[in-house]
């Protein structure tokens, strides 16, 4: 038998023989009448019985030590009082449970954590019909997701989740992509962060000696532990993970300086509900614009950034301080003027380079291997409940929904079943006996006693983390916000929040959760929504009452996807362009024609509209590394820069995509494109 499973079956065992004595009992009873321990001598056991506590407790599993004597550990006594094991019963909703339903169907295959996703599901949602096993809803679709993004980056992901766990110091190759070189870091691992579509370690870097932030897609080779030893680090008590959450590009790094932007006040609500937490707002002054005219002021640590951000938003944003931000601004603005006046001279071309393969999900709907597994502990404990709650019913339950439900081979069925048979209290009374029988049903049988495993047991720290996460992903956009209310239930009877020690969720979009809450009433209850949209690319506001269907999240934010009868087709809202929502009362018939999540599949996940028309597009050597990662190469040329091509179903959609280039793109086809960026960067030269 292998060690894990020795251990396995000793933990467990030692579980079912604290909680069914109900008393305290010494260390001499524990090596007499748990599994495994009783044919070990003293020092073995010693050492065994220290490492299965400890194994325990970071589980989430605390027992009770009681000292009479202080100084005789022989005299210890332990217990395990049930509310250390079991979890809190938590009163869901029906509302409740859909909305968790809703969570797992969108992210099931698609997630790093939804295999501990899956358990923490069956363990919350105990007493009541399984969300695992309730109609799929089809009210959200996900046009990003929270995958690792291949084998390659699983691997990674796993091995540093289960670094930060073990408080383990790693070792990689990483690629800075600001210095543009490749070298070693020796890092502790402190929290996983999940922003833009991509994962994120912070950890405190032993080069810096200072908290650092690494993109795992970036990491090179394999992830190794620096040490042999147990544990390396602990974790500052003052780390707060949300500080390095929602950060905004012109401030990764030290500040330089404080910025003042003017903002032109028909888009300054739309600013201020994106960015208010980046920065203050004030007023502006008579002198500097019209009384709904907002100054934004934010601290900065990029000017590049935060001048290609101004850019981006065209003439409803300025820079006034400080000076220097002003002058990179002009300079900047005057390398676009020149770029697009004249055909630029590229570099030769050099061999084409190969293509990477594909890191951000196969977007093809295909399941992939889950990056996190959960702990088998976890998984044994799942199935434990599962099979007492059927064999006390005197049901059968087919193997195959077992697997369904735990992401399990049938292999790996028969395995753990195997371990749990021979789980016990001690003096020959085991825990239950289950087998396999050849109609592919599983029959057992429960003890009198089985009373450990017949509620449930807590959420370990992975599972935890998982449902939190999950709920964090998909944030308020469940139909009338009830994964808020989940979430305040599962902290509580957790007791803490598990994103000071698990995976953070940066937030896609921002501030659109009063907007959100309105569409998704709208579109559960089937009413038209009325709403006051701005659109960005033509600077334009326009009202809409339109059916709403769906909401989709895509690269940029959410969407509400919905039918518009004055144009007579599907139309795709962002939230965050929306001023105003109405939800009427009057009701709209779901049209049988309407596939909302039709193109969750395309835009919502590549950023690439469907168009007849494509750019190509020039990017500068010192803009190129980036452009990489994040567009279609189609050509290097000699000097280090490259040609890249984007589809664009609008003009002004690509001329803002340049502006917020600041100067290191440039249209180099087609030519009405190259005459519209000229154009509009000549307008926001500052007279």
């Amino acid at each position: 038998m292998a060690k894990d499973t020795e251990k396995l079956i000793r933990q467990l065992s030692l579980i079912s023989y604290l909680m069914a004595e109900r008393r305290p009992v010494t260390a001499p009873e524990i090596r007499r009448d748990v599994e495994g321990y009783s044919a070990m001598n003293e020092d073995a056991f010693a050492r065994r019985f220290y490492a299965d506590r400890s194994e325990l407790e970071a589980l989430g599993i605390q027992l009770s030590v009681d000292k009479p004597v202080e100084g005789l550990a022989e005299q210890e006594n332990y217990s395990l009082p049930p509310e250390n094991f079991h979890l809190p019963a938590i009163e869901f909703t029906d509302e409740e449970l859909a909305g968790l339903h809703t969570a797992l169907s969108l992210l099931d295959g698609e997630f790093a954590y939804a295999e501990p996703l899956r358990l923490a599901l069956q363990q919350i949602s105990w007493g009541r019909p399984s969300p695992l096993a309730t109609a799929e809803q089809s009210t959200i679709a996900l046009g990003i997701t929270a995958s690792a993004g291949g084998h390659e980056l699983s691997q990674r992901l796993a091995k540093i989740e289960t670094a930060i766990f073990r408080r383990k110091t790693i070792v990689f190759d990483y690629y800075t992509m600001q210095r543009d070189e490749l070298g070693t870091r020796k890092v502790d691992p402190y929290q996983l962060l999940f922003e833009g579509g991509q994962f994120y370690l912070l950890g405190r870097a032993h080069e810096r000696e200072a908290m650092r932030v690494f993109r795992l897609s970036r990491i090179r080779g394999k992830v190794a532990y620096a040490s042999k030893a147990e544990h390396d680090f602990q974790r500052p008590d003052d780390f707060d993970p949300r500080s390095y959450a929602n950060r905004v590009p012109w401030q990764f790094g030290e500040t330089i300086g404080t910025a003042e932007v003017w903002i032109a006040g028909r888009i300054a609500w739309q600013i201020e509900r994106h960015f208010g937490r980046h920065g203050s707002f004030r007023a502006a002054e008579p002198h500097e614009g019209d009384s709904a005219d907002r100054i934004f002021v934010t601290d900065y640590a990029n000017a590049r950034q935060l001048v290609a951000w101004v850019l981006g938003l065209g003439e409803n944003a300025r820079v006034l301080a400080p000076p220097e931000l002003i002058d990179e601004l002009e300079s900047r603005l005057t390398l676009l003027i020149e770029r697009h006046a004249e055909a630029p001279e590229l570099a030769p071309a050099v061999a084409p380079p190969e293509r990477a393969a594909e890191t951000n999900g196969n977007g093809n709907g295909r399941r992939e291997a889950a990056a996190i597994r959960p702990e088998r502990f976890a998984r044994l404990v799942t199935l434990a409940s599962i099979l007492i709650t059927e064999g006390r019913a005197g049901r059968r339950i087919p193997a195959a929904v077992v697997c369904e439900r735990l992401q399990i081979s049938e292999q790996e069925l028969n395995e753990d079943i195997g371990v749990l048979n021979v789980v016990n209290f001690g003096a020959g009374s085991y825990v239950l006996y289950a087998e396999v029988l050849e109609d592919g049903t599983i029959e057992s049988d429960p003890e009198a006693y089985g009373d450990s495993f017949a509620r449930p047991a807590r959420l370990l720290p992975v599972e935890a983390k998982a449902l939190v996460a999950a709920i964090d992903l998909i944030g308020e956009h469940i139909p009338e916000g009830s994964l808020t209310s989940v979430r305040r239930r599962i902290v509580a009877a957790l007791g803490e929040d598990p994103i000071r020690e698990g995976l953070q969720v940066a937030r896609v979009g921002g501030g659109d959760a009063d907007i959100a809450r309105a569409v998704s009433t709208a579109v559960h209850q089937n009413r038209l929504l009325t709403i006051e949209y701005y659109k960005e690319n033509e600077d334009l506001f326009s009202k809409r009452t339109v059916e709403p269907y769906a909401l989709i999240n895509g690269r940029e934010g959410w969407y509400v996807a919905a039918y518009d009868p004055d144009r007579g087709g599907v139309r795709h809202f962002r939230l965050d362009r929306v001023k105003h929502a109405t939800v009427e009362a009057e009701r709209y018939t779901p049209r049988a024609e309407v596939d909302p999540a039709r193109d969750v599949e395309g835009w919502p996940r590549t950023g690439e509209v469907e168009a007849s028309r494509r750019a190509r597009v020039w990017i500068s050597p010192e803009r190129a590394r980036w452009a990489r990662e994040e567009r279609s190469v189609v050509e290097e040329l000699a000097d280090g820069a490259l040609i890249v091509e984007l589809s664009f179903a609008g003009v002004d959609w690509l001329v803002r995509e340049v502006l917020k280039e600041a100067g290191d793109a440039a249209v180099l086809e087609p030519q009405d494109a190259r005459d519209a960026v000229r154009a509009a960067a000549s307008r926001l030269v500052r007279v």
